[in-house]
């Protein structure tokens, strides 16, 4: 499976079955994808607000994607945008800090690992809901799933934060149990990690704050297995992971407070599908030849990225014909395009 005729564009509530049964497929890798049929109409419908633009951006706005493989005529993935993580309150999570502890009179220093309660990441825009089907995992599809989201960022700055971060399930069994949730979490919420994450819905539940210490938590004194877990990533999660980190995330300052999951973080302006994106004239004409690269139009409601083989030509991009109609274009219009390795 090595084409590239795949198209990402806002869903519809014609996508709720599929997107319902990525949310069954999808294991604990997908917190904003409960398998419940009405709060994920709710959440298209939710959606299609915020890409409509029809009331000013406040900061809880949401956009939820689809990729379609326009060959097998089917929609094969989804992935979403949210404007502002807790807008109506404060996002928490564990900060990595390290303290040094020293006695000159032993010789002795000890450079320890804390965990530290934070806010940092309140306000900031938030990459979610990242699923695609197993057997496109190896073609260039979630590379259109995960990096087109930063193209529309990149054409609608104000309706997002200067910064973006993006949720990485941390390490977990089949029936949910995680190490670090057992050895530190459940000492304070005294219940299981899988009712824990479906009461909280979230991380930015006040009683979060009023349970967790803020105190620096020191790793070392943690079970064996949750200082081998912490910031440690999920099988499940290491194909978006990967996509993240050659945009250019850091993925080393901030963890999860409930799984140690690691929690990728950066400047938008800063990252590479931002920095080498050019706005663009398409010119129609080019064949199956040329770079290979991914280019959106510049709509909101009406968004399209999709992936293609063309010829830059200054501020031009000669493409298909069938590929700039893919982006509901024609010749002559305005997008923005970047090219892929």
């Amino acid at each position: 499976m090595n084409h590239m005729d795949y198209l990402l564009r806002p869903a519809t509530l014609d996508d709720l079955d599929v997107i319902e049964e990525f949310s069954r497929a999808a294991t604990f890798s997908i917190r904003t994808l409960k398998p419940d049929r009405a709060r994920l109409a709710a959440r298209i419908e939710r959606s299609l607000k915020a890409f409509a633009g029809a009331e000013p951006p406040n900061g809880d706005e949401l956009y939820h994607f689809v990729l379609e493989d326009l060959q097998a005529g089917r929609v094969v993935g989804t992935s979403g945008i949210v404007a502002s993580a807790a807008s109506n309150g404060r996002f928490y999570c564990y900060r990595n800090e390290f303290l040094v502890h020293g006695s000159e009179e032993l010789g002795i220093t000890n450079r320890e690992h804390t965990l530290r309660l934070c806010e940092d990441l309140s306000g900031h825009t938030l990459l979610s809901s990242f699923y695609i089907e197993p057997e496109y995992s190896d073609t260039l599809a979630p590379q259109l799933l995960s990096r087109g989201r930063l193209l529309f960022i990149r054409n609608y700055p104000h309706l997002f934060a200067e910064r973006i971060g993006a949720e990485n399930p941390g390490l977990c069994d089949d029936e949910g149990n995680s190490p670090v949730w057992d050895a530190l979490g459940h000492r304070f919420f005294k219940m299981p990690f899988p009712e824990a994450e479906q009461r909280t819905g979230g991380r930015s539940k006040s009683y979060i704050a009023e349970l967790m210490p803020r105190n620096p938590v020191y790793v070392s004194l943690l079970a064996k297995d949750a200082q081998w877990a912490m910031g440690q990533l999920h099988p499940d999660g290491e194909l978006p992971f990967g996509i993240l980190v050659a945009e250019g995330f850091d993925v080393d300052s901030y963890v999860d407070i409930f799984d140690g999951g690691p929690i990728a973080e950066a400047r938008v302006a800063m990252l590479r599908s931002v920095v080498s994106a050019q706005d663009v004239a398409l010119r129609s004409g080019v064949g199956a030849t040329g770079e290979a690269c991914m280019v959106a139009n510049l709509e909101r409601a009406g968004f399209r990225a999709t992936l293609a083989r063309g010829e830059f030509l200054d501020d031009n991009l000669q493409l298909n014909g069938s590929t700039i109609a893919h982006l509901g274009l024609a010749a002559g219009a305005k997008a923005c395009a970047v090219r892929l390795d």
